[in-house]
């Protein structure tokens, strides 16, 4: 049986560590190469960088920190915000990514996934969707979940793995930052109807949510934020318990 994976997710704005609610009132939650070592260290699966920022000026600063993150840590790390091209992936994977994320540019032009696919390999082409429950009905949302589209969300997973994604980051809108749980309904169906693994992000509060999308939701690796880095859940207790509850982890 393949192990569920427990991946922290970064979000950076100019070289530093964030987190708010929805985006918005960010705290800083310190270095983001520090973090990621402790990370590492504690039994982290992967770790997830996103560029919040993305400026030109955040382009170079981003690539400096994946260097450094490179240098520090053993453990698979995707890169995402603002890529919208081979040459933003080849310049992140030279520096030692192992994966990149793309979201709305992938919206905004699909055949990129094909070209990323095509070039780098499906193995480090994660597609990340920003989905919101509108009127009964998943749409997906662009530009950090901030302009709604008509697109639904399990249409548009499907095209992307037909496109050659190696998995997708799906996360619920309307879990983000609520620390009620993750939509391990839309998970479920996901992870039913496609052959990629699934990432739930958006909604972990506790220890018992991430039992629930593993068994619930059948997503294949959860994704957090400020439970791990406010040390409100530990990566080890997280794993002893995922363990205690018959879900295979790596410990």
């Amino acid at each position: 049986m393949l192990t569920k994976r427990i991946i922290p997710c970064l979000d950076i704005k100019n070289g530093r560590t964030v987190k708010g609610v929805n985006f918005v009132d960010l705290r800083d939650a310190g270095d983001p190469v520090e973090l990621a070592k402790q990370y590492a260290n504690v039994g982290a699966d992967e770790l997830v960088f996103l560029d919040i920022s993305a400026t030109l000026e955040g382009r170079a600063t981003t690539l400096d920190m994946v260097l450094h993150v490179a240098e520090q840590v053993n453990i698979p790390f995707t890169v995402g915000g603002g890529i919208s091209s081979v040459e933003d992936v080849d310049a992140l994977l030279k520096c030692g990514a192992d994966k990149v994320s793309v979201n709305s540019s992938a919206i905004k032009r699909p055949e990129l996934i094909n070209e990323l696919s095509n070039k780098f390999g499906s193995q480090c082409v994660v597609v990340a969707i920003d989905a919101k429950l509108v009127d009964g009905h998943w749409k997906v949302h662009l530009a950090g979940g901030s302009i709604p589209t008509d697109i639904d969300l399990f249409e548009w997973a499907k095209d992307v793995e037909q496109r050659g994604a190696g998995e997708i980051l799906f996360t619920s809108m309307n879990h983000d930052g609520t620390k009620n749980g993750f939509a391990n309904d839309a998970l479920k169906k996901l992870s039913e109807t496609l052959n990629i693994p699934i990432i739930a992000s958006g909604g972990a509060g506790n220890v018992q949510h991430f039992i629930d999308t593993f068994k619930e939701g059948k997503a294949d690796a959860a994704l957090a934020a400020s439970v791990f880095h406010f040390g409100e859940i530990p990566i080890p207790e997280l794993k002893k318990e995922l363990k205690e509850n018959n879900i295979e982890v790596r410990i």
